[in-house]
């Protein structure tokens, strides 16, 4: 178990140097190809960061040879979300309060609070969406699949096509040619195709690991898709935030996080409602529930205009909620 855990780590830290290298590569790959610093985070970050959970969903759902191994699919389609809403947010919160000493800090979160307020809504509308269709059963279900691959089509196309705003802070140098100051575009592309390579290969050894140590502990498998997996998979996006954060872009932080919720709503549900029945248990039902109150408050709070580091941080609260709910449901079964 003591080698389980040192690979975990080694596996984390992994995650957190590569996504050093992603942000950096993926900030000068919005600059040469002269795409927005919005897109750059809620699009071109999120993306990347996204894939691991993706995977995660499409192997479960369309290889899983019983259903047991579909409902881990599911589980992941749900279990990403809550973790982006819930602790993903959070971590943001506390991170902003762990850095303002060393800039300038207001007690509001300086981010585009109406852009992001209607990032929220848009997640909020598909997601009751496909949580409707977990609760009903109807042959034609399959089909409804493909719409949530359009809405995140028409999500790309507005957030690719949105009005420029300034870049928060300094971009950095390259890593990979630290002393130049206009890199070639091959090297910034070969820097963000490796540092997601490694995001990618950290985050399965991470979850591979993980998997290990609920057999020890003879946790079930759908809750390990549910509870944990999520945390290790939504740890680039995470881990993106923070460092984001650490340089004083919180718009990057928020639009890395908030894209990658847009994909989790869409792209693995998708996945699920076409290659699964799609019915949600009491565990999924709950998670759906936190996941959308957590939301629902960081919406009501942007529309005041005024959204707090110590308001992000009480999503933390609401994971803790989650998990108590989990053992409640547990132990009556």
């Amino acid at each position: 178990m003591i080698v389980t855990i040192l690979i975990m780590i080694f596996a984390a830290l992994l995650i957190y140097f590569s996504c050093e290298l992603f942000v950096n590569g993926i900030e000068w790959v919005g600059k040469v190809f002269k795409i927005s610093q919005s897109a750059v985070g809620s699009i071109l970050a999120a993306f990347g960061t996204a894939l691991p959970e993706s995977i995660v969903t499409f192997i479960a759902v369309v290889f899983g040879a019983n259903s047991s191994q579909k409902d881990i699919g599911v589980g992941a389609a749900l279990g990403g979300p809550l973790v982006l809403s819930t602790l993903a947010y959070a971590i943001v919160g506390i991170s902003i309060v762990i850095f303002s000493n060393r800039r300038k800090v207001g007690s509001c979160i300086k981010v585009n609070s109406e852009k992001l307020a209607r990032n929220q809504v848009w997640f909020m509308a598909i997601f009751v969406f496909k949580i409707g269709l977990g609760l009903v059963a109807f042959s034609i279900k399959p089909w409804l699949g493909p719409l949530f691959l359009i809405a995140y089509g028409v999500y790309f196309y507005k957030e690719m096509n949105a009005e420029a705003v300034a870049s928060e802070g300094e971009l950095e140098p390259l890593k990979f040619s630290p002393k130049s100051i206009n890199p070639k575009k091959a090297l910034i592309l070969l820097q963000t195709m490796i540092s997601l390579i490694f995001i990618f290969i950290g985050s399965q050894v991470f979850v591979h690991n993980l998997d290990t140590l609920s057999v020890l502990f003879r946790i079930p498998p759908h809750i390990v898709s549910l509870l944990l997996s999520p945390i290790a998979t939504e740890l680039p996006e995470t881990l993106n935030a923070l460092i984001w954060v650490r340089q004083g872009k919180e718009d990057l932080a928020f639009g890395n996080i908030s894209g990658s919720m847009m994909i989790q709503a869409t792209v693995p549900s998708a996945l699920g409602i076409m290659f699964t029945p799609w019915m949600l248990d009491n565990s999924l039902i709950l998670s759906a529930v936190i996941t959308f109150i957590s939301i629902l408050v960081i919406w009501i709070t942007l529309k005041r205009r005024c959204l707090t580091a110590k308001r992000l941080s009480f999503n933390v609260v609401l994971y803790t909620v989650f998990i108590a709910g989990i053992i409640f449901i547990k132990g009556t079964m």
